[in-house]
């Protein structure tokens, strides 16, 4: 199969939401879709450079709309009153827009051990608990037949959900805290899915994973420790083995436009041990799989966020005021 960007269908009239959308894999799943036509927010920890991102998108004339909305996942205020930025933007006037896809991009990875505003190791913190928080504040908005898209990585491959040490206080790696965050992400989703399904909504949760790209993901951890020799060697690799951040966004705008798309599904590139090649159908770990794992997980995540995601039972206009809000 040979599936390009050229092949994204037609987004008039869907709004998008995808969460580090100012660089890498991000942005180029935003530019792509508003090329198509589709609302695209652009959520944003630094909503200075959301803005020049969309300034480098929006200077090629695309027939779609882009809207900066600040976003913090390492916060979980910032998350909890990510709807009231949604409704103060210019869409959806004085209410929070219908949304027809999330995506769940924003990452960071194998950077030295730090914490997050509410006090968790800040791989866990923002790749898992924080995208689990907006799924959660987030649900209730959704569109009927809406899709939940979660970015993870073939690093979950190598992934272990600890659950007497998430935060990793006893001892730190920061690619196990990595392959952690990133298992958690794969585990999150099949389970949302799992949910919906049972409640026999139409809402479809799948995952995908980029391979190998060229982003400045690879480069925040050695400029966080301080590594010049690790950045240029980064640096090097990327030049040799990894494919463009564009190319990199296939999986993700496949998974969030593909009319075939299942739900519980992995998505990924399909050549060279998947590190590169036009998005396909995957394999994740028997481990990402592992149903007790992903309900205790789920839990521990509502505990720790104070975000408990009820999926009630489908009934016309399924949105129910509350659904997803925090407890605390």
């Amino acid at each position: 199969m040979s599936w390009t960007e050229a092949d994204v269908p037609a987004q008039h009239d869907r709004t998008v939401v995808v969460t580090g959308a100012n660089s890498g894999i991000g942005y180029e799943t935003a530019r792509v879709l508003a090329e198509r036509g589709a609302t695209v927010i652009m959520a944003c920890r630094s909503t200075d450079r959301g803005r020049e991102a969309a300034k480098r998108v929006q200077s090629t004339d695309v027939p779609g709309t882009l809207v900066v909305a600040g976003l913090d996942l390492a916060d979980l205020e910032s998350v909890r009153t990510f709807p009231d930025r949604l409704a103060d933007a210019s869409i959806g006037g004085a209410s929070v827009p219908t949304i027809d896809c999330l995506i769940n991009n924003a990452g960071v990875m194998a950077i030295p051990r730090s914490e997050t505003a509410d006090g968790f190791e800040t791989q866990f913190g923002v790749n898992h608990l924080g995208h689990f928080a907006l799924t959660g504040v987030l649900l209730g908005h959704l569109a009927a037949d809406a899709r939940v898209v979660t970015v993870s990585s073939k690093a979950h491959e190598g992934g272990e959900i600890d659950f007497a040490d998430l935060n990793h206080e006893d001892s730190y790696d920061k690619w196990g805290a990595y392959a952690q965050s990133k298992l958690a992400n794969l585990l999150f989703a099949y389970e949302l899915d799992r949910r919906l399904e049972a409640a026999g909504m139409d809402v479809t949760s799948v995952a995908c994973h980029p391979g190998y790209a060229d982003t400045n993901l690879q480069a925040r951890g050695p400029k966080a420790a301080g590594s010049k020799l690790r950045l240029a060697a980064m640096g090097a690799i990327n030049a040799l083995v990894a494919q463009s951040a564009a190319d990199g966004a296939l999986p993700t705008l496949y998974a969030a436009t593909h009319p075939e798309v299942e739900g519980g599904a992995y998505y990924g590139p399909g050549g060279l041990f998947g590190m590169r090649g036009a998005p396909e159908r995957q394999e994740s770990t028997e481990r990402s799989h592992d149903r007790e794992t992903a309900r205790a997980l789920w839990t521990v995540s509502e505990e720790l966020t104070g975000v408990e995601i009820e999926i009630p039972p489908r009934t016309e206009g399924w949105s129910v005021p509350g659904l997803g809000a925090l407890r605390r």
